[in-house]
């Protein structure tokens, strides 16, 4: 699907309240409820919205533990790994990159206990480092990027 500038623009609108009625989007852009709803839809079944989500404030749920873990695989069969990454809830992002290490993780979690548990279970799959957040500087909507 080619993306467009009214597109962009409600894409950004959404992603600052994905909540926001289709008429009141449709009035910043200068087009009716019922179009702006159309485009939704589009870009829905086109797959460029993937989902609507809700952002939290990590520490009054109880997530004060970010940590970033590269790892270091031992094995060039990867599948168990993927769906291991995939079953735990406390992963929020997995990459698999190059340069250092084979996968780049981010954690939440709410105890020091919490994070030496999950570090039990990566060594089945490789070694690892861990480096701990002290304070989130910037996160960003990828569509400020554009």
């Amino acid at each position: 699907m080619e993306l467009d500038n009214i597109d962009f623009k409600i894409l950004r609108l959404l992603s600052k309240n994905s909540r926001i009625q289709w008429k009141d989007l449709g009035e910043q852009i200068h087009m009716t409820g019922q179009a702006v709803g159309n485009r939704i839809k589009k870009l829905e079944n086109s797959g460029v919205i993937k989902a609507f989500s809700l952002e939290v404030d990590e520490m009054k749920v109880g997530l004060s533990y970010t940590a970033f873990i590269i790892i270091y695989m031992k094995t060039a069969n990867h599948n168990a790994f993927t769906r291991f990454m995939n079953d735990c809830k406390e992963v929020v992002e997995v990459h698999r990159v190059s340069g250092e290490g084979c996968y780049h993780i981010k954690v939440k979690l709410n105890s020091q206990e919490q994070l030496n548990l999950f570090l039990d279970k990566i060594l089945e799959y490789g070694n690892y480092s861990v480096h701990l957040s002290i304070q989130e500087i910037k996160q960003q909507n990828p569509l400020t990027a554009t």
